[in-house]
């Protein structure tokens, strides 16, 4: 037998972005409230769009890598996409435009 290649793991795809965010409690003995304030965090937070409305979700420090590559195969996806219709549009032109000639031919 051959020698075995690595697949790299499907990790699943999520539109929208990543986001670091720092915040203020609302503890008055709080650090936050401190001048200058030294708020919390990095806390995590995916934001997106889907099907025209929008969402946020907290992602764990744990979990950033993971949500990382998801949304990196998500553009990857997108721009596949979005190249497979420029070509399929330039191949329906073509079509329409070899038609029209043999019709014009034909008369």
């Amino acid at each position: 037998m051959g020698a075995e290649v690595a697949r790299p793991q499907y990790s699943g795809i999520l539109p929208g972005s990543l986001s670091q965010q720092y915040n203020v409690c609302g503890n008055p003995n709080c650090r936050g409230k401190a001048s200058p304030p030294q708020r919390h965090g990095a806390y995590y937070e995916l934001n997106y769009t889907r099907k025209g409305k929008g969402g946020s979700r907290f992602v764990e420090r744990e979990e950033v890598n993971l949500v990382k590559r998801q949304i990196a195969n998500y553009t990857r996806l997108r721009a596949l996409i979005d190249r497979w219709i420029d070509l399929g549009t330039k191949l329906a032109d073509l079509k329409l435009a070899t038609h029209r000639r043999s019709l014009k031919r034909a008369r």
